[in-house]
């Protein structure tokens, strides 16, 4: 159906068809996704007579603010889901329709916080750098499988959901967490972000997949950390503005939570001199959840399809609203 495009922060106009959208491409253009702008039916044209931009750089917020002050371009997709380094620097305004790359990453970012869940739950990481046979402890050994574990997902967007389909046939007992409480089909329970702590102690892994937003800043604090078992994980593969390192650390370092696994951290990149690389169970892997070598193909999927959409003046995947930064 029709869509309705934001247009100087009021919604409810109809933007009329574009026979041949002009989109730019930039700052890095780029045979992919040239090609997928053409796919769409669009035409590959500078920003300063584009109808739209596709935004390529994650890093330069900045940049980007000053390409559209020269630009009539009325839609500016960005390349991946998390945009707050562009809420941040003031550019996500309310005079563009803004799409970003939410839940096309999800199976991506999701594998790979299975991956560390996994790796935490069978203890992989101590035993590839055991430098010696550690074998079977009986009893003892606090290896665990995630059929008899339960999981809880915070965020329940592409990555969630995503996540959700992979644990369910393993057999993990699956608890959600989301802003509104909407009900994760396949979950157990699920409760709005205020209750969490309701259902922190039930936990023995807790995976962070929820955006960045000034609601979620340092959620994951000391008062979080001490309501989770003692040897539950929090497994991090959203932001690293979610979670309180010092706070984090200190837990870690008192035998509060059993472990934890990030992808991404605060500061990020992580300093080499940082105590967190320095603790037993943590396991960091350097933001490598969804490398730009993944999502090239998905994002040139999508573009193709929103460029097709906003020549049809029909609605956009993943339209952004500004009041929530997602």
């Amino acid at each position: 159906m029709p869509v309705v495009r934001r247009t100087a922060g009021r919604p409810g106009r109809r933007a009329a068809p574009l026979t041949t959208p002009r989109i730019a491409v930039t700052p890095q253009g780029g045979e992919v996704m040239t090609q997928a702008v053409e796919r769409g039916g669009g035409s590959v044209a500078d920003p300063e007579n584009a109808d739209a931009i596709v935004w390529t750089d994650p890093a330069r917020p900045e940049t980007l603010g000053e390409v559209l002050r020269g630009s009539p371009a009325r839609w500016v997709q960005l390349p991946f889901a998390g945009i707050e380094r562009f809420v941040a620097a003031g550019v996500v305004d309310r005079q563009h329709t803004w799409t970003c790359a939410k839940g096309i990453y999800g199976h991506a970012t999701a594998e790979h916080a299975l991956t560390l869940t996994l790796v935490a739950a069978r203890r992989i990481h101590r035993h590839v750098r055991s430098g010696t046979w550690l074998g079977d402890r009986g009893l003892q050994a606090p290896e665990r499988r995630l059929k008899t574990s339960t999981v809880m997902i915070v965020g329940t967007g592409g990555i969630g959901a995503a996540l959700r389909d992979m644990l369910l046939p393993i057999g993990a007992r699956v608890l959600a967490v989301n802003r509104s409480g909407r009900p994760l089909d396949g979950a157990v329970r699920t409760v709005p972000i205020g209750d969490v702590h309701d259902l922190l102690g039930e936990a023995d892994f807790v995976v962070l997949a929820a955006p960045a937003t000034d609601a979620t800043a340092r959620m994951v604090d000391r008062e979080w950390l001490e309501a989770m078992k003692d040897d539950a994980w929090l497994v991090n593969v959203a932001r690293g503005s979610l979670v309180d390192t010092a706070a984090l650390v200190a837990a870690l370092r008192d035998g509060v939570v059993g472990g934890a696994a990030l992808d991404v951290t605060d500061p990020e990149p992580l300093p080499d001199d940082h105590p967190l690389w320095t603790l037993d169970d943590v396991i960091i892997t350097g933001h490598t959840a969804n490398t730009w070598r993944m999502a090239v193909p998905e994002l040139a999927r999508l573009v193709e399809e929103n460029v097709r959409r906003f020549a049809a003046g029909e609605s956009l995947l993943g339209v952004v609203d500004p009041d929530l930064q997602y």
